[in-house]
């Protein structure tokens, strides 16, 4: 079968609509997943995309074409369908583009909670199959497919993860973007103490307000403006399929995500004494400082989901944070979730009795952070190695490209996973500091 390689990413299978992935894809990518991992029910949600629903039924008919039974969730978010799988036991396949621009559909596989299928393990196997039209013999008794709600369930699980008695009532701000956040946010906090101002909630394939990245400053504008007409405590947002989670504060600034990994694993080492903490090579020290001042064990480990997830189960880990705004949770599965973040944040405010910027002002005054920068350049590992030698008098680490530190100021350089891109994240203990060696290494990179 001709298939578009490039539609097999990393960590999901993702491209444009129809001329990337279509139905007749979708039906080779569910015969092909039951060809490889044997199952004998299969867990199938879907977003808000206008593609969904027809991919939905493509991916559907050759499941149950390949002898798979169905359930049939409906149109959920994300972290309602980790739900569904690890409470069912079952592997599973999202219908989602996550944050992409609205042409684009795709898929997010579940080998078993809380391991998905990625490019190291599954997502090569399963493009072979579907290129080769490899699939077993399909069984003379299809599969059925049967339709389950599984919300109730899921708003007891989340809601279950906090205190709501010990919350205050904070207004909160949230922009959930036309994604499928909105529905079953609203659900959620209608079970606590919380003053909800909704932006944005009804789910809609055509994006119409803004793009689905809280990451692009663009998306978080409108957010920033109604925290500020309100007077609210705290603004959320939410990516278009609800897996990860951005805060605006009481000061109406966009909160870094390693700021936020750092504050909630401290947090959340309260609950759990002296528990591992996980995160990417891309966070500020805040966190590794904030972990071990809290008698925790900060574990440093590659981006994504595919490296973090089993990190965290093999080290019996609490919490796991990225840069980019996944939160991995223990008690969530080991699954990543927008919503039991946001409710972690309120309850550490309301236990506290504080605002979110006094637990941010000590951060901000010790790391200084240069942000995700982004360069185009000719050959990324050729320019990776050199800034390896470049940079050698300090400690030089390989977890993810290169990463190197000194005693006030450290970086790390890795490739983008589809683009010619290397990007940069480097932070020091100084402000004037961080911008010279920000300047320098950015002109090292595209000179």
């Amino acid at each position: 079968m001709q298939v578009e390689a490039g539609i097999f990413k990393a960590y999901d299978i993702r491209g444009i609509y129809p001329g990337q992935l279509d139905e007749p894809v979708a039906r080779a990518i569910g015969r092909a997943f039951v060809t490889l991992l044997q199952p004998d029910r299969v867990v199938v949600g879907r977003d808000m995309r206008l593609a969904s629903p027809s991919l939905r039924t493509a991916l559907v008919e050759g499941l149950t074409e390949q002898g798979a039974d169905v359930v049939d969730i409906g149109m959920v978010s994300t972290d309602q369908y980790y739900y569904a799988c690890a409470t069912l036991g079952l592997p599973g396949l999202m219908v989602t583009a996550s944050h992409n621009p609205p042409e684009y559909c795709g898929f997010k596989m579940v080998r078993r909670m809380p391991y998905l299928l990625s490019g190291t393990d599954g997502i090569g196997e399963l493009r072979a199959l579907v290129e080769q039209e490899a699939f077993g013999p399909a069984p003379a008794q299809p599969g059925r497919v049967e339709h389950r709600d599984l919300t109730g369930g899921f708003i007891d699980k989340v809601v279950g993860l906090v205190d709501g008695g010990a919350m205050r009532p904070l207004t909160v701000v949230a922009d959930t973007g036309n994604g499928m956040v909105g529905p079953i946010l609203q659900q959620v906090f209608s079970r606590l103490p919380v003053r909800l101002i909704g932006m944005f909630l009804e789910p809609d394939g055509r994006v119409p307000n803004h793009g689905l990245d809280p990451m692009q400053p663009e998306n978080r504008a409108a957010l920033v403006a109604r925290v500020e007409e309100e007077g609210a405590d705290l603004g959320f947002a939410f990516d278009g399929d609800g897996d990860r989670f951005f805060i605006i504060d009481d000061r109406r600034q966009f909160v870094p995500g390693d700021f936020v990994t750092a504050l909630l694993g401290q947090y959340l080492l309260e609950r759990s004494p002296g528990a591992p903490i996980v995160y990417d090579v891309r966070c500020s020290w805040a966190v590794r400082d904030l972990i071990s001042a809290a008698g925790g064990t900060p574990l440093i480990e590659r981006v994504g989901h595919s490296f973090l997830k089993p990190r965290m189960f093999e080290e019996k880990a609490v919490f796991a944070g990225e840069l980019s705004g996944h939160y991995y949770f223990r008690d969530f599965f080991g699954a990543d979730s927008g919503i039991v973040p946001a409710l972690l944040v309120l309850e550490m405010l309301s236990r506290r009795g504080c605002r979110l910027s006094d637990l941010l002002q000590p951060l901000e005054a010790r790391y200084f952070l240069s942000g995700e920068i982004n360069s185009r350049v000719a050959n990324p590992q050729a320019k990776i190695a050199a800034l390896a030698e470049r940079y050698g008098d300090g400690q030089v680490e390989w977890i993810d490209g290169v990463s190197v530190s000194y005693s006030d100021w450290h970086f790390n350089v890795r490739s983008s996973n589809t683009e010619p891109l290397l990007r940069l994240n480097l932070e020091a203990l100084d402000r004037d500091a961080m911008e010279q060696r920000r300047d320098e290494v950015l002109a090292f990179i595209r000179s």
